[in-house]
C-alpha cells in the first residue's frame, strides 16, 4: 500500500483545545491544526501565542501526537525559556499562530526490522506518533527512555498507556536502572543486533553516543536533531547544522529545519551545530 502524501506546511490561528500539566515545568497541549494532523513521526511546528508581547519568534515543537478526524495535533513541552514559557502558559481556549506540519521524519523501517527508540528527556516526544506507526505496520520495536533524573521522565506513565515497550534509566537511579539511556541498550544490542536498526533524539552527548554505537556495529541510525531555529523553513539559517555525505572532501552547513531535523547518523559530524 501506497502512503499518503504529507501536507505542505500551513499557517493557522490555532485554538489550544487542550491542556494537561504534567507537574513542574512539563504539559501536553493541544491544538486544533487540520494539515498538522495528518504530519509524519519526526516532523514539528512552530508555535507562537497570538498574545505573543515581546516574542518575536515563533518555537519549535516536535509533534506527539495528531488525530486527523479532529483535525487536532499535540505537543509535549517543557518551559526552559521566555520562548517555551510562553507556550506553556497558554490556557485553553487561547489562540497560538501555527505553522506545520515542517521538516524530514523519521524513515518507516521494514516489517522484518528490530526497531530500537533512544529518547533522552523531553526528546522522547517524536516516538509515541513514530510508536504508532511502528505498531500499525507490525514492526517490533522497544523504547529506552532515559534522564538525570525521575523528575525528567514525566511521560512514563503516558507511554504506558498506549503499550509502548519501555526501558527506563536515569542518571541518579531514581528511577529504572541507574546510568546513562545507551547502557541498557548495548546490553539489547549485545544478545544480538541482526535486523537492528535505531532512532534516537534527545541531548547531543546523547545522539552522539548512539550515533558511535550503531557505527561500531553497522547498524542503521537516524537522529532527530535540535539545533535552535528560527523560522522553520529555512530561512533564517539559525539552524544549520554540519552535515557530510559520501563524496564529500568537507562538511556542509545545512538548515536542520528543512533537511532535517532527522538525519542518517552517518552523516552528521559532531559536533554537528555552529560554536557561538
Amino acid at each position: 500500500m501506497t502512503a499518503s502524501p504529507l501536507p505542505g506546511p500551513a499557517d493557522r490561528l490555532s485554538r489550544l483545545v487542550k491542556r494537561e500539566s504534567l507537574g513542574g515545568a512539563y504539559a501536553l497541549l493541544t491544538f486544533e491544526h487540520a494539515e498538522i494532523a495528518r504530519a509524519g513521526a519526526g516532523q514539528f511546528a512552530m508555535i507562537q501565542p497570538e498574545a505573543a508581547g515581546d516574542l518575536l519568534l515563533r518555537r519549535p515543537f516536535s509533534i506527539m501526537y495528531t488525530d486527523r478526524d479532529a483535525s487536532q495535533f499535540t505537543v509535549f513541552l517543557k518551559s526552559v525559556g521566555p520562548g517555551s514559557k510562553a507556550v506553556f502558559d497558554l490556557r485553553e481556549g487561547e489562540n497560538a499562530r501555527v505553522l506545520g506540519p515542517l521538516g524530514r521524519g523519521f524513515t518507516m523501517p521494514s516489517s522484518t526490522e528490530r526497531v530500537f527508540l533512544v529518547g533522552g528527556g523531553y526528546g522522547v516526544a517524536p516516538f509515541a506518533l513514530f510508536s504508532r506507526g511502528l505498531h500499525e505496520a507490525g514492526v517490533a520495536f522497544h523504547l529506552f527512555y532515559g534522564g538525570r533524573s525521575a523528575s525528567e521522565l514525566p511521560l512514563v506513565e503516558e507511554l504506558e498507556r498506549h503499550g509502548i515497550p519501555l526501558t527506563l534509566s536515569t542518571d541518579d537511579g531514581t528511577r529504572g536502572a541507574r546510568g546513562r539511556v545507551t547502557a541498557p541498550l548495548v546490553e539489547a544490542l549485545s544478545r544480538g543486533n541482526e535486523g537492528a536498526r535505531l532512532y534516537a533524539c534527545g541531548p547531543e552527548a546523547m545522539m552522539h553516543a548512539v550515533a558511535k554505537i550503531a557505527a561500531e556495529r553497522s547498524i542503521p541510525c537516524e537522529l532527530s536533531l535540535d539545533p535552535w531555529m528560527g523560522c522553520g523553513l529555512g530561512t533564517c539559517l539559525g539552524c544549520v547544522v554540519k552535515i557530510q555525505d559520501v563524496g564529500e572532501l568537507r562538511p556542509k552547513n545545512r538548515p536542520a529545519c528543512t533537511e532535517g531535523p532527522v538525519f542518517d547518523s552517518r552523516r552528521v559530524v559532531w559536533p554537528h551545530a555552529e560554536q557561538p
